[in-house]
């Protein structure tokens, strides 16, 4: 079966690599929101913040909540399916074989079964902003217009540090793989200054695999405007901020003064980040002991992950790692429409192994009551195992792990049917997700945001704080 989530392309979104890879230069960094913190509006605190930074790890495609955290040993086979169940550290509760670690550590964790929503497509715009209104096709592909993501937003109310970049986003964008900058983790209406830091990455493979037949990527995340842009040196940089000075001195004297200014904060701290050692150490991995970087998994996705305990270090406020790795997804996703179970068996151990070295990190350096680590996807898969072995999109209920900063331990919250189709009850809308975060962060979960033509929108688009999962 053809890969669902490459679809036709607007003929306005197709990336090309030389294209994405010149994402480097000056002129784009000021506009793409390398750590831009202006315009911030006055934060509006709800009283409730425990979570100092969030690390969101995306897997992208949607991942199979029915052989992972949602097991049905008693169901038909073709709706169970191939993978035993193993006991957690929550009494009475089971997960998946191949994830013995996380087992082993659910007693500091909270497990979410019932997300629900009616996305069923390939971005994580619902997830990332709340909203889940309109048509999801219309909502495929970022645009202007589109609704912000909960980074943007607290960065549009204040939160993050003068020149430490609030949210970079690691390996690369949702829908790299294309070429194609799926909705979601943008500024959306708000501004491209509220746009994310994204690293890029080109990791390495011992063999070609495909896209049911996964290799696992090998290599780091660095930042476009080094080793990426030949000959983008900080010399470069720093002369093309004077000559970017003397550009801004005539236009200031032709244009509006408000606009220069806008722009000149952006290019300054454009400047300021891509000079400053901050991003650019947290992402040098050398720096780190090999035994670490091992426990992680010395691949990508455990590359990232690592690299985003140290950009919390460094006092990046929010980091998502995105299960995307280009080389038409032959590095692994989460689209399981054939082959399930031998993709989950490649997949599993890499989530097993870096996720729980995360958890073990941030408790052994202090970090974890301060950290909001959340592990989903943009949707579930089916209950019954189609004809090409594999599971199809399910956004009627899908799973959301989370632990750290504010939430409770050993707790699972929701039950859905026999056969893990719907939520038999709490269900939870990405708004609730959303505004969950926004409560743990500090930020009222019923404030407003204005889009271009100055129509006030909830932030969490009619989702409530999730109580229960509170500690």
């Amino acid at each position: 079966m053809k890969p669902t989530f490459q679809i036709p392309t607007l003929s306005n979104s197709k990336l090309t690599r030389r294209k994405i890879l010149q994402l480097g230069g000056m002129s784009m960094l000021a506009g793409a929101g390398f750590g831009s913190l202006l315009h911030a509006g006055s934060k509006t605190n709800s009283g409730n913040n425990k979570a100092k930074s969030v690390i969101l790890v995306n897997l992208f495609g949607g991942p199979s909540h029915i052989d992972t955290f949602d097991m049905k040993p008693d169901a038909p086979k073709e709706i169970r399916g191939e993978f035993k169940s193993i006991a957690s550290k929550i009494p009475g509760y089971q997960v998946c074989e191949h994830l013995p670690l996380i087992a082993s550590r659910l007693d500091k964790a909270t497990l979410i079964r019932t997300v629900s929503h009616g996305y069923n497509s390939h971005n994580p715009y619902s997830v990332l902003t709340g909203f889940t209104g309109g048509s999801d096709r219309e909502n495929y592909f970022a645009k202007p217009s589109d609704h912000p993501s909960m980074a943007a937003v607290c960065q549009h109310f204040g939160m993050g540090k003068e020149a430490t970049p609030f949210h970079v986003m690691m390996p690369a964008f949702p829908g790299f793989s294309q070429g194609l900058r799926r909705a979601g983790p943008y500024g959306g209406y708000l501004g491209k200054q509220y746009d994310p830091i994204v690293t890029m990455c080109e990791p390495t493979f011992a063999r070609k695999g495909s896209f049911y037949d996964p290799v696992l990527p090998v290599g780091d995340p660095v930042l476009a405007a080094f080793g990426q842009t030949p000959g983008l040196s900080l010399d470069r940089i720093a002369d093309r901020k004077r000559l970017q000075r003397k550009m801004d001195d005539v236009s200031k004297k032709i244009g509006d003064p408000a606009k220069s200014a806008n722009l000149s904060r952006q290019q300054k701290q454009a400047y300021d980040l891509l000079t400053s050692s901050g991003v650019r150490t947290a992402l040098d991995l050398d720096m780190e002991p090999s035994l670490l970087r091992e426990r992680y998994g010395k691949n990508l996705y455990g590359s990232s992950l690592l690299a985003a305990r140290r950009l919390v270090e460094a006092g990046v406020t929010f980091v998502t790692v995105n299960w995307e790795c280009g080389a038409d997804s032959h590095g692994g996703h989460w689209d399981m429409h054939s082959n399930n179970f031998g993709m989950l068996k490649f997949n599993l151990p890499i989530l097993d192994t870096m996720v729980t070295a995360l958890m073990d990190d941030l408790e052994m350096r202090g970090l974890f009551d301060s950290t909001l680590v959340i592990v989903t996807g943009e949707m579930g898969r089916t209950p019954k195992i189609n004809g090409s072995a594999g599971r199809d999109h399910w956004p009627q209920c899908g799973f959301c792990l989370l632990f750290g900063a504010g939430v409770k331990k050993g707790f699972v919250l929701g039950t859905s049917d026999r056969q893990a189709a719907y939520p038999v009850d709490h269900p939870v809308s990405p708004g609730d997700l959303c505004a969950t975060v926004y409560s743990l962060l500090g930020i009222d979960s019923e404030a407003v945001v204005h889009d271009t033509l100055g129509r006030p929108t909830a932030i969490s688009h009619g989702g409530r704080p999730i109580q229960s999962i509170l500690a």
